[in-house]
């Protein structure tokens, strides 16, 4: 098997087409996460051709389910049967963490477009993140309450890597200003019920409650923050942005107004850029709202797109996570690079609240905290 996943890093033949296996969640509890990014990935091609560097761009989509058994199977299949260049998507942390052998063995670049635990990098030397990490959005959450008013936070998150990240990285930072986390509740990932964490965490009595829950997950939480009467309790809620995902913000209802978040991307951001992207996005996708793993599956593209014409065409894994390592760009999101030592994502975090703007609600960014690297790996190097 190692030497028949060895193949695609060598390369095609000249002219040949450039092949991409795009592995997402497109059935399941995490499908709006493979929705969002498949029709991301479409809106780039639409914009920006189905050619580059000379070489035709072919997407070959697989659903995943969003069990990673089913990721590894079918990242095998795409490198060893399809012979593709690049493989791509990757909605939850386990799905990524299962192709890093693969992508190393193959030497097949390996594009992370929303899984967001820090350590997914470290998988392999083939895997570049375009989405986020959970600390690089949670630290400055943390900072954030800490210089508002808040002193004792419970933290409710999921129980698999990202909620840990979030869970420890918001702890270390809130108490390093002073606060304290007077509870650490953890929800399982699937089919959470968070009522009874909820009552503890009103029983807790805290000044706020910092949430993190994956993509799509959120209106279940809103739902249930409502049936045990936390949205009248007093207790904030803080969270990262996933919870007031822009997929689902509207369907949550008045219950979010005002939920203060910490995110790399809203709808909502106000730049030349981003008005384009989320008018197109709206106009090629029956005006569903573009959110933050629409913007992680659009730079994914760019990412490879500029990587190609960087090294000509070439397509051996090494020359193009090469020739991504310190690209910069102005996403939809705004400024963003590829850190060369880390491949992660270097990005601008934003504060927002959730307000109605003309008859929707949108997470309203109101403070920019910029260039914000991985903090995690930022405290290795």
């Amino acid at each position: 098997m190692a030497a028949s996943l060895a193949l695609p890093g060598h390369g095609f033949a000249q002219g040949a087409g450039v092949k991409i296996g795009l592995i997402l969640p497109m059935t399941g509890p995490f499908a709006s996460t493979g929705r969002q990014i498949d029709a991301a990935v479409r809106l780039y091609m639409q914009k920006n051709g189905a050619e580059v560097a000379g070489r035709k761009v072919e997407v070959v989509l697989k659903d995943d389910t969003g069990t990673a058994d089913v990721t590894r199977r079918l990242a095998q299949e795409l490198i060893v049967n399809d012979r593709v260049n690049v493989i791509a998507g990757f909605g939850l942390t386990p799905l990524a963490m299962a192709v890093g052998p693969l992508a190393t063995q193959a030497k097949v670049p390996a594009i992370v477009m929303a899984a967001a635990t820090s350590s997914i990098t470290e998988a392999s030397p083939f895997i570049v993140r375009s989405s986020f990490t959970l600390p690089q959005v949670t630290v400055p959450l943390a900072a954030w309450g800490a210089e508002n008013g808040i002193k004792k936070v419970v933290t409710l998150v999921t129980d698999y890597g990202p909620g840990i990240d979030a869970e420890k990285a918001f702890k270390e930072r809130f108490t390093a200003s002073g606060g304290e986390v007077t509870a650490e509740l953890r929800v399982p990932l699937r089919n959470p019920d968070f009522a009874p964490f909820l009552q503890r965490a009103a029983d807790a009595k805290p000044d706020a409650v910092f949430v993190f829950v994956p993509s799509g997950v959120g209106a279940q939480f809103m739902k249930q923050f409502v049936e045990r009467g936390l949205d009248k309790s007093g207790i904030q809620l803080i969270a990262t942005g996933d919870v007031t995902d822009d997929d689902i913000l509207n369907e949550m209802g008045d219950v979010a107004l005002g939920t203060i978040t910490t995110h790399h991307y809203s709808a909502a951001h106000d730049s030349t850029e981003n008005r384009a992207f989320v008018e197109a996005f709206r106009k090629a996708n029956d005006n569903m709202r573009p959110n933050f793993m629409a913007v992680g599956g659009y730079d994914g593209m760019h990412l490879i797109y500029e990587a190609l014409r960087k090294t000509g065409g070439g397509t051996a894994g090494e020359g193009l996570v090469n020739a991504m390592k310190g690209m910069a760009w102005q996403s939809p999101r705004g400024p963003i690079s590829i850190d060369p030592q880390t491949r992660d994502i270097i990005q601008n975090v934003y504060v927002r609240k959730v307000e109605r703007v003309d008859g929707e609600l949108y997470n309203v960014e109101f403070a920019t905290i910029a260039n914000v690297k991985d903090p995690v790996k930022a405290t290795k190097s």
